[in-house]
């Protein structure tokens, strides 16, 4: 799963939102890292909803525009959850390869192991 696709389903994880709240979430979860483009989330949005991981939660009109909110499924939560785990464990083995450098100094977990 790429970067983008991972944030714009935890930002959905908590609450439904609307196209505009998903790219300012997805800017807040990557530390200004990830800032996605309208065309990009909405192309993004479009392939989650027919892969069935993000559904249309409800519409509303706002200055004569449509709203449209969005919200993970059930089987969109079960994939972020894997793939949270998977991402977790990719990250113990790095951190135990690197504790394992010649000369390398003790990471923050083993001096409060």
């Amino acid at each position: 799963m790429q970067e983008p696709t991972f944030l714009i389903l935890t930002a959905l994880a908590a609450q439904p939102l609307h196209g505009y709240a998903v790219i300012q979430s997805v800017i807040e979860l990557s530390g200004g890292a990830v800032k996605l483009r309208p065309g990009t989330l909405y192309g993004a949005l479009d392939r989650l909803a027919e892969q069935g991981l993000i559904a249309v939660d409800h519409e509303e009109a706002v200055e004569g525009r449509l709203r449209r909110y969005y919200r993970l499924s059930d089987e969109g939560a079960a994939v972020l959850t894997a793939q949270a785990e998977r991402l977790r464990r990719h990250a113990a083995a790095a951190e135990s390869q690197l504790g394992k450098r010649l000369g390398a100094a003790p990471s923050f977990r083993a001096v409060t192991a």
